[in-house]
């Protein structure tokens, strides 16, 4: 899997009371590479009716589509995958689940979990929340920059950096290390999504 640069996060609940739908195809047209569906408030049926549009859309855009921790449902929408946190279910059977073709990223807050997870096959993982956040309930402690950076050094497959992430700052978190930046309210919650988008794929950009 190669660098993906802006990934975007949904998050209904930031976005001014747009739909999914409108929210994604405007971060898509401002350029971001992965968009994925976090809705914990949808159930099964209404996770799979949004999916199956979300991966049409992200298609069309060359972008991929990723499910937040449900691989029941990425399974069910063909979604190029799913994102996992530390206490979902093991990636080895995700794996077994989704087949060897399909995208699984996982949280790390730590650089033991991050080499863990590279070691269990990730094809990806999440480093954060790299600055306090208010998008998430169940967020940890903030785990800084000196993470992104020890993180760069030493593992070897992508890695995306998320947490608190604003367009003010993501250039330390580029100097430090990170070549993918995942953000939700900046960009769901702009009042322009698509130049919000922009803005930060033009940073993540002039350091790749």
């Amino acid at each position: 899997m190669q660098n993906f640069g802006l990934y975007v996060v949904s998050g209904s609940i930031f976005s001014r009371g747009r739909s999914l739908l409108e929210v994604s195809a405007q971060a898509l047209a401002g350029g971001a590479g992965i968009f994925q569906l976090r809705e914990k408030e949808l159930n099964g049926k209404e996770l799979v009716s949004q999916g199956l549009k979300l991966r049409q859309l992200c298609a069309s855009y060359g972008a991929r589509f990723i499910v937040n921790d449900r691989v029941d449902i990425a399974l069910a929408v063909d979604a190029d995958g799913v994102h996992l946190g530390q206490d979902d279910i093991p990636i080895s059977y995700a794996r077994e689940i989704l087949g060897p073709d399909k995208i699984i990223g996982i949280s790390t807050h730590s650089l033991e979990q991050a080499l863990a997870a590279q070691a269990a096959g990730a094809d990806y993982i999440g480093v954060g929340p790299v600055f306090a956040t208010q998008s998430k309930a169940d967020v940890c402690t903030p785990v800084g920059l000196d993470l992104v950076a020890k993180v760069a050094e030493v593992i070897a497959i992508p890695f995306v950096a998320i947490g608190g992430i604003k367009l003010h700052n993501v250039d330390q978190v580029l100097a430090a290390g990170a070549k993918n930046i995942a953000v939700i309210t900046e960009v769901v919650g702009a009042e322009d999504i698509r130049q919000a988008a922009l803005a930060l794929k033009e940073k993540i950009s002039s350091v790749e």
